[in-house]
C-alpha cells in the first residue's frame, strides 16, 4: 500500500508537468472521464455530497480494514476532482484517512486550480469521506 503522502506527491508531480491552466483543467476532466461509472443503485440522495455545485454521489466499502470509495457526478470536472480524492484515500485504513488534515490537499495544490465554489465542494468531499472512515474506525473497534 502506497502512502497517502506518497499518493499526493504523485499528483503534484503530474499536475507539475503543465505549464497552464487550461492543461491543467484538461488533465482533471481527463481523471474524470477515466472514472469508473457509479451503479445507479447508488445514485441516491443518501449519497449526495451536500454543499457541492454539482451533484456528486459517493459511497465507500470497507474490505479487510480497508476503505474502498466509489464516486460519480454531473459534471466530468468535479467528476475528476472526486477521482483524485479517490486516488488519495481509497486503500487506506480509516485511521489513516482520519489522520490526515486538509494540509495534503493543499501539498496537490488542487484548490488552486478551482472556483471558490468548487473549492468548497472539494471540502465537502473531503468532509464526508471523513465520515465514511470514522464509522469504520468506530466499526473496526466494536469487532476488536
Amino acid at each position: 500500500m502506497t502512502n497517502i503522502q506518497n499518493i499526493a506527491q504523485e499528483i503534484t508531480d503530474e499536475f507539475g508537468l503543465f505549464d497552464d491552466q487550461m492543461d491543467r483543467y484538461e488533465y482533471i476532466i481527463e481523471l474524470g472521464k477515466n472514472l469508473p461509472v457509479l451503479a445507479e443503485e447508488h445514485k441516491v440522495e443518501a449519497n449526495l455530497v451536500k454543499g457541492c455545485q454539482s451533484k456528486v454521489w459517493l459511497t465507500a466499502n470497507l474490505n479487510d480494514g480497508k476503505v474502498e470509495y466509489f464516486a460519480d457526478s454531473n459534471t466530468v470536472i468535479t467528476k475528476g476532482i472526486i477521482a483524485i480524492l479517490i486516488r488519495l484515500f481509497s486503500g487506506q485504513t480509516p485511521e489513516t484517512i482520519l489522520n490526515n488534515d486538509l494540509s495534503l490537499i493543499e501539498a496537490v495544490d488542487l484548490r488552486s486550480h478551482l472556483s471558490s465554489q468548487r473549492s468548497n465542494g472539494l471540502t465537502s468531499m473531503i468532509k464526508m469521506m471523513k465520515q465514511y472512515a470514522l464509522i469504520f474506525q468506530q466499526q473496526l473497534e466494536l469487532n476488536k
